[in-house]
C-alpha cells in the first residue's frame, strides 16, 4: 500500500506526474512514464554501483550502516555470535529460526550424512596447480559438483531446492579443506562428522601434519571458527549475494550460481581486505611507525585498510563480537604480536579529526586476518573461510529470490555514449590510414538508447 506520492514535475515539458511511494522507494518502472515524445523509451534512474537501489524484497538480514547494526531475522548479530553454534544460525537463515535442541540434532544429523564428496571430485582439485589461489579452485570446484547433482537445475521444486542446499553447505568445507591441502602438497584427508562442522573442517586441514590439533585446541578453535562463520553467515545485499541473485534470476542451478558468488567475493576490493589489513601492519611494523603511516594517509598516499566500509558509517558490530573472540583464540595459539599494533591504530584513529569527520571505523576486516593468521591459516585462505561463512547466507538468499513472485531474470539497462550511425566500410577500402581518414561519428543526443526487447 502506497505512504503517499512524489510529485515531479519535468522541466523540459512541463509535465507533473505523481509517483507512488512504498517501502520509501519509487519503482523504477514508473520513471517511464516521463518522457518528451511518445516514441522515445522514458525516464530511466542512474545508479553506478546499484548504491541507492533496491534490487529485491528480503526478510533476511537488516543492516543499519549509520547505527552501526546487524540482525539476522530481527537477532542482532551479537547475540547469535557469542551464544550460537554456525549451524544453528544457518537452520535460522535457511529454515526461518532458531531451532530446538531436538530441531538442531536433526540438521546437524542431516549435514553430516552429507559430509562426503562424490567420487571424483577430490581427484580434480588435485588436477590444479599447488600454486593455484585457493578461491579459483572454490569456484572451479563448486561449478564441477553441480555435474554430480543434476536434479540441482530443478530450482523450482522447493524440496528439490532444499536438498541442494544441504548438499551445498556440508560439502563446501570439505572442499576447502582439500583445497588446502592440494596448496600444501599435503595428502587427502578424510572427513569427520562426529567433530561437528567447524571441528570437522580444522581436522581435515591438518590431520596428519605437523599442525594437527589436539582434543582441548580443536575444541577452543572450533568454537571461535564457529564465531567468525557466524559473523560472515550474511550481509544483505553485498556484492556476491547481490551477483548469486542476479546469476540464480535466470534460473541457474545453484552450484553456478554460488560459484559465482565465490567468483565476486575473491576480488580484492570485496574479500579480500583482511589479507591486505595484515600487509599494512607489516608494513608499519610498529607502534613507533603508526605516526608517519597516518600522515601518509592523511596526505592521501596510503590507504588505511580495515577502516571504513560502503554500507557502515559508525562502528562495525562484528568488530566489537571479534576483539572479545580475540584474546579466546591467543590463549590456545599464543597471542599474535599483530593485535597489539593493531589495537594502538585503532586507538589513535578513534581520536583522530580526520577518521571521525569521516566516519571511518573499524569493520569486520581488521581483527579477522589477525585472528585467522594466529590460528594458522595462511592469507590466501582468509577469503575462502568468508566463503566458507557466507554459504548460508547465499544459499538462503538463492532460495528467497527462487520463491518470489516478483523475481524477473535480470538485465540492467545501460546509458548508450557511443557513435550514432557509422557508414559500412567494405574490407578492402579499410587501408592503412583509414581510422585516421575516417569521419568522427556523431554521438545519439538523447545517449540512452538501450536495446529493450534484448534478453
Amino acid at each position: 500500500m502506497a505512504e503517499g506520492t512524489l510529485s515531479v514535475t519535468d522541466s523540459r515539458t512541463g509535465a507533473r506526474y505523481e509517483l507512488p511511494i512504498t517501502a520509501s522507494t519509487v519503482r523504477a518502472m514508473d520513471l517511464r512514464q516521463i518522457r518528451t515524445d511518445p516514441d522515445e523509451f522514458g525516464l530511466m534512474s542512474y545508479d553506478p554501483g546499484y548504491t541507492n537501489t533496491a534490487a529485491c524484497t528480503s526478510r533476511v538480514a537488516y543492516l543499519d550502516g549509520a547505527r552501526g547494526v546487524l540482525r539476522y531475522r530481527g537477532y542482532p548479530i551479537e547475540d547469535l555470535a557469542k551464544n550460537c553454534t554456525y549451524t544453528e544460525v544457518a537452520h535460522l537463515l535457511m529454515r526461518g529460526h532458531l531451532p530446538t535442541s531436538a530441531e538442531l540434532h536433526g540438521w546437524d544429523n542431516e549435514l553430516a550424512a552429507e559430509m562426503r564428496l562424490p567420487p571424483g571430485l577430490p581427484d580434480l582439485i588435485e588436477t590444479f596447480p599447488a600454486g593455484a589461489h585457493p578461491m579459483v579452485m572454490l569456484a572451479s570446484t563448486v561449478a564441477a559438483l553441480g555435474t554430480y547433482y543434476p536434479d540441482g537445475r530443478h530450482v523450482t521444486d522447493t524440496a528439490c531446492r532444499h536438498r541442494q542446499r544441504l548438499r551445498l553447505l556440508a560439502k563446501i568445507p570439505l572442499i576447502a579443506a582439500l583445497i588446502y591441502r592440494r596448496t600444501r602438497r599435503y595428502s587427502r584427508s578424510e572427513p569427520r562428522p562426529d567433530l561437528g562442522y567447524a571441528g570437522n573442517f580444522l581436522h581435515m586441514l591438518w590431520q596428519g601434519t605437523s599442525r594437527q590439533l589436539g582434543p582441548q585446541d580443536l575444541k577452543v578453535l572450533a568454537k571461535a571458527l564457529d564465531a567468525l562463520l557466524v559473523l560472515h553467515a550474511e550481509h544483505e545485499q553485498n556484492c556476491s549475494t547481490s551477483t548469486m541473485r542476479q546469476v540464480a534470476s535466470s534460473e541457474a542451478d545453484p552450484y553456478v550460481s554460488l560459484a559465482a558468488a565465490v567468483a565476486a567475493l575473491s576480488g580484492p576490493l570485496h574479500g579480500g581486505a583482511n589479507e591486505r589489513v595484515l600487509q599494512m601492519l607489516d608494513e608499519i611494523g610498529s607502534t613507533a611507525g603508526i605516526p608517519a603511516f597516518m600522515r601518509s594517509v592523511k596526505a592521501g598516499e596510503r590507504r588505511m585498510m580495515g577502516f571504513g566500509h560502503r554500507v557502515y558509517k559508525n562502528y562495525d558490530p562484528r568488530a566489537r563480537v571479534l576483539q572479545d573472540f580475540a584474546e579466546q583464540v591467543f590463549e590456545t595459539t599464543g597471542k599474535n604480536p599483530k593485535i597489539a599494533l593493531a589495537v594502538e591504530l585503532e586507538r589513535i584513529a578513534l581520536q583522530d579529526d580526520y577518521f571521525v569527520r569521516r566516519k571511518l571505523y573499524p569493520n569486520v576486516d581488521f581483527y579477522s586476518g589477525i585472528i585467522y593468521e594466529a590460528m594458522g591459516f595462511p592469507p590466501e585462505m582468509f577469503t575462502v573461510l568468508f566463503a566458507i561463512g557466507r554459504v548460508a547466507g547465499w544459499l538462503t538468499h538463492w532460495d528467497e529470490s527462487m520463491a518470489d513472485p516478483e523475481r524477473r531474470i535480470a538485465r540492467p539497462r545501460q546509458i548508450y555514449r557511443g557513435p550514432g550511425i557509422t557508414a559500412f566500410v567494405p574490407i578492402e577500402a579499410r587501408g592503412r590510414d583509414y581510422a585516421e581518414e575516417r569521419p568522427a561519428a556523431p554521438v545519439s543526443s538523447h545517449g540512452s538508447v538501450p536495446s529493450h526487447r534484448s534478453l
